[in-house]
């Protein structure tokens, strides 16, 4: 970890979460990778964002995957990182991103799970964001 930074933008703290929860289940999916761009190119979160940092970002969090603390690494620098008003933003982005190739692994559902205990987000919060992000991405 002695390359990992210190410190990130709160956007580079999105992007870790969307690309932890994309590799939760040990492969990224294409369907995640265009969700991830998607919401780069369009959310007002992102405005500004030079999209060449997310190679920077996804190698942060999979040099952090490799230890065998990196989850609550990763998730101590998102902590420290992201404003807490940002904190459901993440949550909602993370249930998109992980629903964007129309299936949910345990795996993924243990992140999302993790992270909603680490961001403190309330129960009922969250499960509106989960049940809006499932919405979105349900197949005809």
């Amino acid at each position: 970890m002695a390359n990992t930074p210190h410190s990130l933008s709160p956007q580079d703290s999105l992007i870790a979460v969307l690309i932890a929860v994309s590799v939760s289940d040990s492969e990224i999916r294409t369907a995640e990778l265009l969700a991830i761009e998607a919401v780069v190119n369009q959310l007002p979160v992102f405005s500004g964002y030079d999209f060449d940092r997310v190679k920077t970002v996804a190698q942060t969090v999979f040099d952090l995957f490799e230890e065998e603390d990196g989850l609550d690494a990763l998730f101590g620098l998102v902590r420290a990182n992201l404003p807490e008003r940002l904190y459901e933003t993440a949550y909602a982005l993370a249930c998109d991103v992980a629903a964007a190739d129309g299936s949910l692994l345990q795996t993924e559902l243990r992140f999302l799970e993790e992270l909603r205990f680490e961001l403190n987000l309330d129960r009922l919060h969250a499960a509106a964001i989960e049940r809006g992000a499932r919405a979105r991405h349900m197949r005809a």
